[in-house]
């Protein structure tokens, strides 16, 4: 009698496919996929349900406990809730006034923001594998990734809003022309006119290319990081049907990688997160172009 359970990859390739909702090419009918090659075919105009939904999930959770805490803040003793969001709030304030030269109150909230809710979507690693996803089979859900920034869709748009944002400052504060000239004159200059003529598409090259990247590795470091971390609890997790021994292995295991995961969880928030305010900094720099 044949076995139902899935083999080692069917699992692996199961935990990492997300819940997605599209047009299926064949039928033109709108519905979710059953499948990663079903998904793949939908295209660009797909939804990632669990990525969308997660990320709403714990973004409504950031803003309802810090306004909470907000609303009850208080000019005598603090409580331990209060110290520490002042502390998280402390935290963020120092890295805008140590890495941003520039005059914006839109910096800290923004910077406050994306490292809260990464840290909050980065946290969702630390869900055991297999639960929520089991809970949602229960309920005749087939797919469910929990971890949204294992999902470059929202990598990229957190960094494209951020690349959005610096086009944006840059603009604004240097001018058309300003902008223009930092990305023609520079790093190569010359004092003679035909040079610098001979030298703008070179520039522009280069400095072209050192923009687009910004947003490209800015998103894949995250992305990366985390879909590994999750890739290796999902591989963990392989040893708890493969008898006794492993699974107490396995268990030592997945604690020892869950205690370094927090470390990894919370620097590549504050890595996203400084770098956006880098970013900033540049965009609002108006020295010599």
């Amino acid at each position: 009698m044949a076995s139902d359970a899935p083999t080692s990859s069917e699992y692996i390739r199961h935990h990492l496919t997300n819940l997605t909702y599209g047009q299926n090419p064949e039928t033109g009918q709108w519905g979710f996929a059953h499948g990663g090659e079903e998904a793949a075919d939908m295209g660009f105009m797909a939804f990632h349900v669990d990525t969308l939904g997660w990320s709403l999930f714990v973004g409504i959770i950031f803003c309802w406990f810090f306004r909470g805490v907000a609303k009850r803040v208080t000019s005598d003793v603090p409580n331990g809730t209060q110290n520490f969001v002042e502390s998280v709030v402390d935290f963020i304030d120092e890295n805008v006034r140590e890495s941003f030269k520039g005059k914006n109150d839109l910096i800290a909230p923004m910077a406050l923001t994306l490292f809260c809710w990464i840290i909050l979507m980065n946290t969702m690693d630390l869900v055991p594998v297999d639960l929520l996803p089991r809970i949602f089979e229960l309920m005749g859900v087939g797919y469910m990734k929990v971890v949204p920034t294992t999902d470059p869709n929202i990598t990229f748009g957190l960094a494209l809003s951020v690349f959005i944002l610096m086009l944006f400052y840059s603009v604004k504060k240097k001018g058309v022309l300003g902008f223009a000239a930092e990305l023609t004159m520079h790093p190569f200059e010359a004092k003679n006119p035909l040079m610098k003529i001979v030298l703008i598409p070179v520039n522009f090259f280069l400095e072209g290319v050192a923009l687009v990247s910004k947003p490209v590795s800015h998103s894949l470091r995250l992305f990366g990081n985390m879909y590994a971390g999750e890739v290796i609890f999902i591989l963990i997790s392989l040893m708890f049907s493969a008898g006794t021994g492993l699974i107490i292995f396995g268990g030592g295991l997945q604690f020892i990688w869950a205690v370094f995961h927090i470390l990894v969880i919370v620097l590549q928030a504050f890595i996203f997160t400084v770098l956006a305010i880098v970013y900033m900094d540049m965009a609002h720099q108006t020295g010599d172009h």
